[in-house]
């Protein structure tokens, strides 16, 4: 099957979907530099290249950057999303769209299941949203949206690497603990993408690591697992810090697990809890 991948290969994502790649898939893109808010150059690259299989890594994911450039988080995340269904649409190809847990909002300390009420409290999470919108009145039984969360990888920029860095040159860090959801491994969300694209499955699912963690929690696994494989001379100090201690221009959700049960049996696969795929990672960086 050929597969156009959307996406920078400085991304933490399309990195990982190119080395976790199965073998009946043979990928007919590279980045190529495709803007891919210019759907006139979107089309004509596609239509040349005839994907039958199309997976959207690219977004606009500058959360505190989308308050104050809403046009442009705009066009990447939901019209150029519209773009990829109405060519995906005439060319007959299945699309694989990521994104976000930021489309939920208030939460009763229950994990979302996929038809939970969405009530995105940020520019990002709007555009996001919107991008699920079109895509579900577009293509609905020919893409699949797949939600996610906290994404690192060892490639890229990402939460754990600025930790590690932070660590190693100040020895102490202040962490937001207030903000609860779940790490996740972009290997695995590469794994889980590729397996949804093999079933060509429809519909939205939820993919991320197993269990959840506040923020704080994340960074003293980090220093703790750091410690240990040799990235860091000792523990760093992380001390715990509430939202309201470290304002920011996006609001966040304060509680944004997403439920994966769902997912798992649609797919067959299930993730590994978040800590287990944090040393996988981190060890890769030794």
């Amino acid at each position: 099957m050929r597969v156009f991948i959307t996406g920078s290969e400085r991304g933490q994502l399309y990195w990982e979907l190119m080395r976790t790649v199965l073998p009946q898939f043979e990928i007919v893109s590279g980045p190529a530099r495709l803007d891919i808010t210019d759907g006139q150059a979107v089309r004509q690259q596609l239509m040349s290249l005839k994907p039958q299989l199309i997976i959207n890594a690219a977004a606009y994911t500058a959360v505190d950057k989308a308050e104050s450039e809403p046009e442009q988080a705009a066009a990447v995340n939901a019209q150029a999303v519209k773009t990829l269904a109405l060519v995906a649409g005439d060319l007959g190809a299945h699309l694989v769209h990521v994104s976000t847990d930021f489309v939920f909002g208030p939460s009763n300390g229950e994990p979302f299941v996929e038809q939970a009420a969405v009530a995105p409290v940020s520019v990002y999470g709007q555009t996001k949203l919107v991008g699920e919108q079109i895509l579900a009145d577009t293509l609905p039984d020919s893409s699949v949206v797949v939600r996610t969360a906290w994404v690192y990888s060892s490639h890229g920029a990402n939460f754990v690497k600025t930790m590690l860095r932070l660590m190693n040159e100040r020895g102490e860090v202040g962490v937001i603990a207030d903000q609860i959801g779940s790490p996740t491994w972009a290997n695995s969300l590469a794994r889980a993408l590729w397996r949804a694209a093999e079933l060509k499955t429809s519909g939205t699912l939820h993919w991320t690591g197993a269990g959840a963690a506040s923020w704080y929690d994340f960074a003293v696994a980090i220093s703790e697992q750091a410690c240990q494989l040799g990235l860091l001379d000792q523990e760093a100090i992380v001390n715990p810090l509430t939202t309201a201690q470290y304002p920011t221009p996006a609001a966040r959700p304060h509680y944004s697990v997403l439920e994966l049960t769902r997912t798992w049996q649609t797919l067959n696969l299930q993730a590994n809890h978040w800590r287990k795929d944090l040393t996988t990672m981190l060890m890769e960086l030794t």
